[in-house]
């Protein structure tokens, strides 16, 4: 393929993935994670939250503003003691806001613009991983179908680290590759273990996560090793940089040590018994594999909708399922494809291993949350693009693979490709729109339903950092009026400490509140009480205005 028609298709399908990330970006309202990201991005912290007193929705917003002179140094120790996540990401993010502050843009729109350009920057990342694994075609194939992958395309619009570390991993993947093709060739690149141990140290410092697919790399390392003829240098090498990856985590080790303790991870047990909890994680898994390709509205949709949606979903999952089984076959049995088949595959398994051992052993069920593939997502979508580059007969000829002579699609594959790419686009419009992957909680749902009335009250209870940021979130969805007020009330002590501490909020010299609504995560609909005092004000239960969104919320009339 000549080079100006190669870098023709991989520029459509950058401009197509950018269309797609950036297209309605700051439509959604930010979700509990993405208040988290913001705060300490911004430089801020929970300690310039006011807690216990009644505050107007525009003072809210100004916890949520860039402080310039913040130092990454003071975002870290904020991260190391109100957070389980590693600093580098939210040090990036702070930076990148800093350098959009003179641009007249929404500024969710700046929040979530670093995350999506992470995700235009992984489209050509997979054609290079492809290009140096397989080959040109099948590095074009893979570049589009990260461009229209619904699971990317949601991963990309979310103001949280997951497009970062899967543009490491997948950088990650190639050094991977070419040492395995450097052990067949018995040579040794100093360069390519460089570069491999320096992006498997930084990742650690972005996603705790990228641990497991920096374990999952060095076990393949070691098959591969142990397949290719003895060479103690090779053995050596990867000893020392093993040893490299291990020292660059030590500075970090002992807060990530007491962050894996911290109950904020807690919501990961599984309340599912008996042969469900063995079940479940399987089902989401596979669940997890088809939204990376399809998605369609199923979630919150009227039966008549979902069903349809469901069935359409499973058989197209089931035709690529087959279709992808019978790729890999080929691939695996043509001996100019089976090392880098080999590579890519046994990588996904040892994560897939550790996600069980996570669920099984831990007892933590990981695969409940999809954006958790984010690990080994890029090895699954350049596989795909590879096996939807070529038929059978081109993948078993000799020499290397497709060789000089190809095209873009062959004829066998291009139906094949083109009816994953229009589901794509498809899925991608639905994404944007909100009508899948919706946002945890449900920030703008939970906005209508509390804005339909005048002067109000939203009093958010809270035990912990969490319950503060989702808090933040619905406050944040809620339209900035002089109308509304916010108060984040403790319920450290239980809700009957808490109903008192409603009496004693002082409302200052505003109109009198017409409706109240206390958000109580945990508390059952029986459980609320008949009638509250707030301040001076007497409000009763309105039957008629209890919502369960994830979390419990009810309307007084007052």
């Amino acid at each position: 393929m000549k080079a100006f028609s190669r870098y023709l298709i991989l520029g459509a399908a950058v401009l197509a993935g950018m269309t797609l990330r950036f297209w309605n970006l700051d439509a959604k309202p930010l979700w509990m994670d993405e208040v988290i990201t913001a705060l300490f991005s911004l430089g801020q912290s929970y300690d310039r939250v006011p807690l216990g007193r009644v505050v107007s929705l525009s003072e809210l917003v100004q916890v949520v503003t860039v402080r310039s002179r913040a130092t990454c140094a003071e975002i870290a120790q904020t991260v190391a003691v109100q957070s389980v996540h590693p600093p580098l990401f939210f040090c990036w993010m702070h930076h990148w806001l800093d350098l959009w502050q003179a641009i007249a843009l929404p500024w969710v729109w700046k929040l979530r613009s670093l995350s999506a350009l992470a995700g235009v920057m992984l489209i050509p990342a997979l054609y290079c991983l492809n290009r140096v694994a397989f080959s040109v075609p099948a590095g074009l194939s893979a570049a589009w179908v990260m461009a229209v992958s619904p699971f990317a395309v949601y991963l990309s619009q979310e103001a949280r680290h997951y497009t970062i570390p899967m543009l490491l991993i997948t950088l990650a993947l190639v050094g991977l590759v070419r040492i395995g093709q450097d052990l067949r060739s018995r040579t040794l690149n100093p360069g390519i273990w460089l570069g491999w141990v320096t992006v498997n140290s930084l990742g650690f410092y972005v996603h705790y996560f990228f641990v497991l697919a920096t374990i999952a790399q060095v076990l393949t390392l070691v098959i591969l090793l142990g397949l290719a003829p003895f060479c103690r240098r090779h053995w050596l090498t990867l000893l020392f940089a093993v040893g490299g990856i291990g020292l660059s985590y030590a500075p970090w080790l002992p807060t990530f040590a007491s962050h894996v303790s911290r109950p904020e991870t807690d919501w990961l047990h599984s309340a599912q018994p008996g042969w469900v909890m063995a079940i479940a994680p399987l089902v989401q898994l596979l669940a997890g594999w088809l939204l990376m390709a399809i998605a369609l509205p199923v979630e919150n949709q009227p039966l008549w909708v979902a069903v349809p949606s469901g069935l359409v979903m499973l058989l197209f999952g089931g035709w690529l399922g087959w279709r992808v089984a019978k790729g890999l076959q080929r691939f695996w049995k043509n001996p100019h494809t089976h090392r880098e088949t080999q590579t890519l595959i046994v990588f996904v398994l040892w994560v897939l291993l550790e996600f069980l051992a996570i669920v099984y052993v831990l007892g933590k069920d990981i695969t409940q949350v999809p954006r958790y593939n984010f690990i080994y997502y890029p090895a699954m979508c350049a596989l795909l693009g590879a096996v939807l580059t070529t038929d059978g007969e081109t993948a078993a000829t000799g020499g290397q693979f497709v060789g000089t002579r190809a095209t873009f699609l062959h004829q066998s594959s291009r139906s094949s490709l083109l009816a994953l790419l229009m589901v794509g686009l498809l899925s991608c419009g639905f994404v944007v729109n909100d009508r899948v992957f919706l946002k945890p909680y449900q920030p703008q749902q939970v906005a209508e339903n509390m804005g339909r009335d005048g002067l109000s009250l939203v009093v958010m209870s809270y035990e912990d950092y969490q319950d503060i940021a989702l808090g933040l979130s619905f406050a944040l969805a809620l339209s900035p009026s002089e109308q509304t007020r916010f108060a984040f009330v403790s319920r450290s002590q239980g809700y009957e400490t808490l109903w008192q501490k409603l009496a004693m909020l002082q409302l200052g010299a505003t109109p009198p509140i017409q409706t109240l609504w206390t958000i109580a995560p945990g508390l059952r609909k029986k459980d609320f009480p008949a009638q509250l005092v707030i301040g001076q004000a007497t409000c009763k239960l309105d039957t008629t205005r209890h919502y369960r969104i994830g979390i419990p919320y009810q309307g007084y009339q007052c």
